[in-house]
């Protein structure tokens, strides 16, 4: 055989092994990159040299539709952002326009696209400052990129990445920041020629006002309790470098929670989304405000217990248990008493037992002499009694291994 004809057959395996297909998949950290990019906020992909971040994106871009334009940042220099000056015939009075580069052109063309900005915590500092415009403002020079261009960069951790910098704190705000990490079944398929295919969230028409106004009561809701999280730039120069809250994240973790609720997506996708425009520590936070909102009002469940919907979380449904103990309480009468006791049957017979104990024990403590002992807490009694007798095991056997380790020493 000729060389050319090898190079021919060397090019048809090439063309095989690159020949692959996609299939819906469950994949938590995709949907969450696809929520982010339908709800047109720019995300940033932190993930290890190899992990597959550039992949993604092309798969990305070819499962929307959307021309996919990369960009290498660290190659750049700032001019290629902020436009180069082109003097024309009369600059004193036209003034000196600042033209884009080609890719930028070619965008607004296309009237679409996925912009990718990769190799991000490569670029010099006076690059990421460049680009402050391009991610905020979609502007490269006084060339405005279209609405439906959309933006996601990606970066390696400090560590390891070739010359690295930290991430300017006013770039860094303005991004959703999404860690990427390998899945050992997502790859394996994928080798074999399947990969996870990248859809747009479906989000319900008839959710959508709900979804705001879920949003916005979450968000103000919270930042009305806690204040003092509105804005808290990090101390550290590498914590700035992510995710941290100010008026400007918040507004984009309040789009999220929206398009999130419209959308059905889980709380694991909720979660990463959040914590990643505003932090871990007010991106937990604002997620167990959501929880108390989702709590259903314990007036409601002793008016008539027999009715009562609990959630289905356990976390959730003891503190619903623990809300209606803790309103009988606040207001304590015979029949509030015995509408509380009625409720935890309800429980009893809708979810598991254990979650019961701590309840019915300061319920049984809120008795009044005068008051009759309901037929409910015969029923309650015998699960009660076990989960105590089961503590008390537990303590025990605990203690006998600690006896027994004490022995073993001496």
């Amino acid at each position: 055989m000729t060389g050319s004809t090898q190079l021919a057959l060397a090019d048809d395996l090439l063309t095989r092994l690159r020949r692959t297909t996609t299939e819906p998949r469950p994949d938590e950290q995709l949907e969450a990159l696809t929520l982010a990019v339908a709800a047109d906020l720019p995300v940033l992909l932190w993930g290890e040299p190899g992990i597959g971040k550039t992949a993604a994106l092309t798969r990305l871009a070819e499962s929307l539709g959307l021309p996919l334009t990369t960009v290498i940042a660290s190659v750049h220099e700032p001019s290629d952002f902020s436009g180069l000056p082109v003097v024309g015939d009369d600059p004193e009075v036209r003034g000196v326009p600042m033209a884009p580069p080609q890719w930028a052109v070619r965008l607004v063309r296309a009237g679409k696209g996925l912009l990718f900005l990769d190799e991000l915590s490569t670029a010099t500092p006076a690059v990421q400052a460049a680009l402050l415009r391009v991610v905020l403002e979609r502007r490269v020079g006084a060339l405005r990129l279209p609405p439906g261009v959309r933006i996601v960069a990606a970066a390696n951790p400090r560590a390891s990445a070739a010359d690295g910098w930290e991430l300017s704190p006013p770039l860094a705000n303005r991004f959703v920041h999404l860690h990427w990490v390998h899945d050992q079944d997502v790859v394996v398929r994928g080798l074999g020629g399947v990969w996870p295919r990248a859809e747009l969230p479906r989000l319900a028409p008839e959710r959508l006002p709900e979804a705001v106004d879920l949003a916005r009561r979450a968000v103000c809701g919270f930042l009305t309790a806690r204040p003092t999280l509105i804005h808290r730039l990090p101390g550290t120069e590498s914590r700035r470098g992510g995710a941290w809250p100010s008026p400007r994240s918040w507004e984009a973790a309040l789009t999220l929670l929206a398009f999130a609720t419209a959308a059905g997506a889980s709380r694991e996708v909720l979660a990463a989304l959040i914590r990643g425009t505003v932090g871990d520590g007010p991106g937990l936070e604002l997620l167990a405000h959501l929880d108390r909102m989702d709590l259903p009002d314990p007036e409601t469940l002793l008016a008539d217990p027999a009715a009562a919907v609990l959630p289905e979380r356990g976390d959730l449904r003891q503190a619903a248990l623990e809300a209606v103990v803790s309103a009988v309480g606040a207001r304590p009468g015979k029949e509030r008493w015995e509408a509380g006791w009625a409720v935890l049957v309800r429980a009893l017979e809708t979810g598991a037992p254990d979650l019961l104990v701590g309840p019915a024990t300061t319920l049984a403590a809120l008795r009044r002499d005068d008051w009759e002992v309901p037929d409910a807490v015969e029923r309650l009694a015998g699960v009660v009694g076990l989960a105590r007798r089961a503590d008390r095991s537990v303590h025990q056997a605990a203690a006998a291994d600690a006896a027994r380790a004490a022995g073993a020493h001496r």
